[in-house]
C-alpha cells in the first residue's frame, strides 16, 4: 500500500477551528457528565477486593449465574468472555467467601475451574490510584516544562490542553461502554500522551520553523501551511499504528482487547487534537495578544 501523500493539498483547517473547537467541548463536556453520572469500572488493582476467573465443564448462562450466586455476600459483579469462561468480582477479600460461591456453583454447574485469581486490599487499591493520577500529572508536567524551553510558552500550554483533552475523552469513552479501568490502561494513557505529543512537536516544531513569515502572510495561513506540510507525517504514522492495534483489538482476547480499546480511542482523538486543538489554541492566542519571535 502506498504512502497517503498530502504534499500539494492545501486544506484551510484554521477555518474550521471554531467548529472543531465547539466539537471538542461537546465531546470533553459529555466525557465529565459520563464520569460524574456513571463513573468508571475499576478493576481490582484499583477497586480492591477479589476476581475469580472461573471455567465451567459446559457452557453456563451469565444470568444463572448471577441468579445462583445473588444471596451470598454482596457486590457481586459478573463478565462473561468469548471463550466461555466467567469472571466474578466482589469487594470482600474473604476465602470463606471465596469458598461458598465456588461450592454454590459446583452444586449447580457441576465441575468449576479456577483459571486466574487477583486479590488487592482496599488500602493498596487507593494507594494504586494515587500513584496513577502522580504519575499522569507528573508527565504533564515534565512535558509542560520542556515545550517550555523547547519552543515557547504557548506551545507548551497548547500542547497540555490537548493532552488533556484526549485524556477526558479517552476516560469519558471507558465510562461509556464500561470497560474495566486498571494499571494497564494508565500505561495506556501514557503511550498515548507520547503519542499525542510527539505529533503535536511535529506540527509546532514546523510552525516555528515558518514563524517569521506570520507578518507577511498572516498568523492563520502559516499554521495551515504548517499542518499541511506535515500532515502526509501525520496520516501515515496514525494509519500505520492503527494497523496492529486494530489486529489486538479484534483478535487479542480480552485482555489486550481492553488495552488496544485505550490505542485506538488514544490515536483517533490524539490525531485529531494534534491537528485542531493544539495549533488552534496556538492561532487564537496569537490573533488576541500578538507576539513576537
Amino acid at each position: 500500500m502506498a504512502a497517503f501523500d498530502a504534499s500539494k493539498l492545501n486544506i484551510p483547517f484554521m477555518k474550521y477551528r471554531k467548529f472543531a473547537a465547539l466539537f471538542s467541548a461537546a465531546l470533553v463536556v459529555l466525557s465529565l457528565a459520563l464520569l460524574a453520572v456513571r463513573g468508571l469500572n475499576y478493576s481490582v488493582d484499583f477497586s480492591g477486593g477479589v476476581s475469580l476467573q472461573l471455567k465451567f465443564a459446559s457452557p453456563v448462562d451469565i444470568g444463572a449465574v448471577r441468579e445462583a450466586i445473588g444471596g451470598v455476600g454482596h457486590g457481586q459483579e459478573t463478565q462473561a468472555f468469548e471463550d466461555g469462561s466467567i469472571r466474578i468480582r466482589y469487594p470482600e477479600s474473604d476465602d470463606t467467601l471465596q469458598g461458598e460461591i465456588l461450592q454454590i456453583l459446583r452444586d449447580k454447574f457441576g465441575d468449576v475451574t479456577i483459571q486466574q485469581i487477583d486479590k488487592v486490599g482496599p488500602a493498596v487499591g487507593a494507594e494504586l490510584r494515587r500513584q496513577a493520577v502522580i504519575a499522569i500529572s507528573f508527565a504533564i508536567v515534565a512535558i509542560l516544562i520542556y515545550m517550555w524551553f523547547r519552543f515557547r510558552l504557548r506551545f507548551g500550554v497548547a500542547a497540555v490542553i490537548a493532552l488533556a483533552h484526549d485524556s477526558l475523552i479517552m476516560l469519558g469513552a471507558y465510562s461509556l461502554t464500561g470497560r474495566e479501568v486498571g494499571t494497564s490502561f494508565i500505561a495506556a494513557v501514557l503511550t498515548v500522551i507520547g503519542y499525542s505529543l510527539n505529533d503535536t512537536i511535529v506540527i509546532l516544531d514546523r510552525v516555528r520553523e515558518n514563524w517569521g513569515q506570520v507578518h507577511r502572510v498572516g498568523v492563520l495561513d502559516l499554521i495551515n501551511n504548517s499542518v499541511n506540510q506535515t500532515l502526509s507525517r501525520t496520516i501515515n504514522t496514525a494509519l500505520t499504528t492503527l494497523l496492529p492495534v486494530l489486529a489486538m483489538f479484534f483478535m487479542g482476547g480480552e485482555v489486550i482487547s481492553n488495552l488496544a480499546f485505550a490505542f485506538l480511542i488514544g490515536i483517533v482523538v490524539g490525531t485529531y487534537s494534534s491537528i485542531f486543538t493544539a495549533s488552534s489554541i496556538v492561532a487564537e492566542w496569537y490573533l488576541r495578544k500578538p507576539e513576537k519571535r
